[in-house]
């Protein structure tokens, strides 16, 4: 599948089967993976990235787990139709796990709060008046 790019990070802290989920997450969130779409068998996806199977069924489980995909014994896993308050839920969680990165190099760089908020203004709604 060549909708299906994953890029596995060994220089990244984070593990190898939550870089997968959270790599899947935001192909569904951002609407590249639709409600039904097949993903490729755990079997197909460990050997894409060559990596050991147990993890890819550790990151469709936390995917189900987390309400993103179905999966059915014999028929493989399925990208769930989402509700829209936990997609927004999602968004936002994503959204403040950045902005707490960005206030932590802002704090370290000097960067007051309204000098950040008029950052903010300008990137999120271009010029401002």
């Amino acid at each position: 599948m060549n909708q299906f790019d994953i890029i596995i990070s060994n220089a990244s802290g984070e593990p190898i089967y939550s870089q997968i989920s959270s790599q899947i997450k935001t192909m569904i969130l951002s609407g590249q993976l639709k409600e039904g779409d097949a993903l490729p068998s755990m079997r197909n996806l460990a050997l894409q990235l060559r990596i050991s199977v147990i993890t890819t069924k550790r990151a469709y489980e936390e995917l189900e787990h987390d309400g993103f995909i179905e999966s059915y014994t014999g028929k493989g896993s399925f990208v769930k139709a989402q509700n829209q308050e936990l997609f927004r839920e999602e968004q936002l969680r994503q959204i403040e796990k950045m902005l707490s990165q960005v206030c932590e190099k802002a704090k370290l760089a000097g960067v007051s709060p309204d000098e950040l908020k008029e950052i903010l203004d300008l990137i999120y709604g271009g010029e401002s008046s």
